[in-house]
């Protein structure tokens, strides 16, 4: 079964963006996610539409972040995408009329839209500079795990 990767992909994008100096190429996104640029300028447009960057035409031109991080959720990332499927399994729908399946469904329907409303939710809460603030604890670590190796005479 194939997963939809997108908002992944994109929030990995938007992060690296913001460590950049110069616009990103939609070439140089598409080499970073193994994929076309067509399809990276496809993803980033919608995100344009909603504001989150904007492009740069001509030599040195690319896309830039047009927000500051904090103002961007996962669900602002998430609703630009149009709001791929977050859970990837269906439900049985062959035989309408049969009890069991009215009650698996109407179980799986119930619990798969309060799963829905749960991430919404947490995506809202989670911003773009709430993962910038991850990846620099991530980087200020490795920069001190040496230091700890070192004192300690051993390695991990």
């Amino acid at each position: 079964m194939s997963r939809d990767s997108r908002l992944s992909d994109v929030l990995h994008i938007l992060l690296h963006m913001a460590y950049e100096r110069a616009p990103v190429t939609s070439e140089a996104m598409a080499r970073s996610l193994h994929t076309n640029s067509v399809v990276v300028r496809r993803i980033m447009a919608g995100l344009r539409d909603r504001g989150y960057v904007r492009s740069e035409k001509g030599h040195g031109g690319g896309w830039v972040l047009s927000r500051d991080l904090s103002e961007i959720t996962l669900l602002d990332i998430y609703l630009a995408l149009g709001s791929p499927a977050l859970v990837s399994f269906g439900r049985r729908s062959e035989a309408p009329d049969c009890l069991v399946e009215q009650a698996v469904n109407s179980n799986l329907d119930k619990t798969l839209q309060e799963a829905q409303l749960l991430m919404m939710t947490r995506f809202g809460e989670i911003t773009l500079a709430k993962l910038h603030a991850d990846v620099q604890a991530g980087i200020a670590d490795r920069q001190h795990l040496p230091k700890l190796e070192a004192a300690h005479g051993s390695k991990s």
